[in-house]
């Protein structure tokens, strides 16, 4: 490179500069794209995480059932205390009058016939 004029080495490293620059903007369009797909996926397992587990919402008064919900139930908006199925079970023994919602009818996700004593479709 010794043998070139300086205004060829200039030209040559303006080149190599733009060259550079453009594979590193490139770079960074990659990773916002990978980092974007990723947040994606993260969110993906959140909501199916949700929609496969169940929420216990307390009783409102002293001596009334709690209620279980679906994890993406809209009535009970909590974020927090979402349940497996475990744990779901361990509810129903020790709140055997657990009451269950009857907009997202968490019965059908279980396997267990809908509750008695609730209108029936």
């Amino acid at each position: 490179m010794s043998d070139l004029s300086r205004s060829e080495r200039i030209r040559l490293n303006e080149g190599l500069r733009d060259w550079l620059t453009y594979q590193l903007r490139q770079t960074e369009r990659t990773l916002d794209e990978l980092k974007r797909e990723e947040e994606e996926d993260r969110r993906r397992r959140d909501v199916a995480r949700i929609e496969m587990s169940w929420k216990l919402q307390p009783a409102r008064v002293e001596g009334a059932q709690p209620m279980l919900h679906r994890g993406n139930c809209g009535l009970y908006r909590t974020q927090l205390g979402y349940l497996d199925k475990e744990h779901v079970v361990i509810a129903l023994e020790e709140f055997p009058e657990l009451l269950m919602c009857e907009v997202c009818a968490p019965w059908g996700s279980l396997g267990v016939p809908r509750p008695p004593g609730r209108p029936g479709v």
